[in-house]
């Protein structure tokens, strides 16, 4: 049977791992789709200086993604690049040329992947995307089919690879984030501009997507209340194992009885909680369902191969599609089309949280914060101090009982005049329910 011709445009870790997967599995690839899916032209702005895996045979090689796009012998365009400006354009071109398309696109997916979705549809080709969320993880193909016949209640989910190798780090060997970040860009995990991982936009793109899917509305990342880890301390781990606890920077998408909240931020969880145990560069989402109750789903978050093969595994679906089925089989949303929602406000949540606090040491600090709590009618469950020869900034940690994020928030504001403070009180949810 004639091979489905595919087109790669960006020969970055991702192109790189899925075009080396293609080439040594091959005859894998072939054996399951039952005819061979073929590397026909590859697209970097490097290309002359490319090694290309052996065994790809003759194919087109050029620096130009409009030459890919346009040649009439490719069935799938794979757009690897990255961005939200040129991959766009790659997308765009793609499916006025009525050619089905794969992206490992995160971003520009969260941002405008139901609009590239919808002209897909009017294209009459397909679009698949499983590579944008999780890399390793085939967590699309588990909403969009493995449990669609669920609802979806809620998502927690540890997203960033680099963000949790620097909070495990931290928790395991008694390192400074500075230090830990450090060793993450020396590892490749982390860019050398980190904000992207450590502020939790990354983390805020993939919860968009995975929202998208379990929930069937239009999610954009604006949508998604946003909080990195630059405050996480070594004394905040301390801290957190005295109440049980771990800290990880958590994507949470709920449907409660008033609307969907999302956010992502760090939180504590409890250790004996099977999120708490993902460490390093791994990732983990938790799903819970209304009738199939909890699911868990592990692996690697990054990565040329994990990557790649999510990107392989997308264009042999898609290939079958070509030859026997129907780009709208089944929608790479989960849903035939998505509805038009926004989402409450993380305010309107109701947690027990975790206050730190560093202060300058005077008696009457503990009634003071306590009195400001008890105005908004926020009880005290617990005030927890290590012992510390720093009485210049004292750090100590008061949590609350349940109370909503608006409470909290007021509460905060109104100690930032405190003299005796040092920095402002970092508050983190306690995430009981998982």
């Amino acid at each position: 049977m004639r091979a489905v011709n595919v087109g790669i445009v960006g020969l970055g870790n991702v192109g790189s791992g899925a075009l080396e997967i293609l080439a040594e599995n091959a005859e894998q690839i072939r054996l399951k789709l039952g005819f061979p899916l073929r590397v026909a032209a590859v697209c970097s702005r490097g290309i002359a200086s490319k090694k290309l895996p052996a065994g790809l045979g003759k194919i087109k090689r050029t620096a130009d993604w409009r030459e890919v796009v346009s040649d009439p012998a490719i069935d799938i365009v794979a757009e690897l690049v990255g961005g939200t400006t040129v991959a766009r354009e790659i997308l765009d071109a793609a499916i006025l040329e009525k050619k089905s398309i794969v992206t490992a696109n995160k971003e520009l997916i969260a941002l405008c992947g139901a609009d590239i979705w919808s002209q897909a549809i009017k294209a009459g080709i397909n679009l698949a995307m499983e590579a944008s969320v999780a890399g390793g993880i085939p967590i699309h193909a588990v909403l969009r089919e493995g449990i669609s016949g669920d609802r979806i209640q809620a998502i927690y989910g540890i997203l960033n690879g680099t963000s949790n190798y620097i909070l495990t780090g931290m928790e395991k060997q008694a390192r400074s984030l500075e230090d830990m970040l450090a060793e993450a860009q020396r590892l490749g995990y982390a860019e050398a501009d980190p904000a992207a991982d450590i502020d939790g936009h990354d983390a805020r793109y993939k919860l968009a997507i995975l929202s998208a899917l379990a929930f069937g509305e239009r999610i954009t990342p604006a949508d998604i209340y946003v909080e990195g880890i630059r405050r996480i301390s070594q004394i905040d781990f301390a801290y957190a194992g005295q109440l049980g606890q771990t800290i990880r920077l958590l994507g949470t998408a709920r449907q409660t009885a008033e609307g969907l909240i999302l956010s992502v931020r760090p939180a504590l969880i409890p250790r004996s909680t099977i999120l708490a145990n993902v460490d390093g560069s791994y990732n983990g989402i938790w799903v819970r369902g209304h009738y199939g109750s909890d699911t868990f789903y592990y692996g690697r978050g990054a990565g040329s191969k994990p990557t790649g093969v999510a990107v392989v595994s997308d264009l042999m679906r898609v290939a079958r599609e070509i030859r026997s089925g129907s780009p709208e089989r089944v929608s790479p949303f989960a849903h035939e089309r998505l509805g038009e929602y926004k989402p409450i406000s993380v305010l309107e949540q109701s947690r027990p949280y975790y206050l730190r606090f560093r202060v300058e040491d005077r008696p009457g600090i503990i009634a003071t914060l306590a009195g400001i709590l008890a105005d908004r009618h926020i009880s005290l469950d617990a005030v927890l101090q290590l012992p510390s020869d720093d009485k210049r900034t004292l750090p100590f940690v008061i949590t609350v009982e349940n109370t909503s994020e608006r409470a909290l928030r007021e509460a905060v504001d109104a100690m930032a005049s405190l003299d005796f403070l040092r920095e402002p009180p970092l508050a983190l949810p306690l995430e009981g329910g998982l």
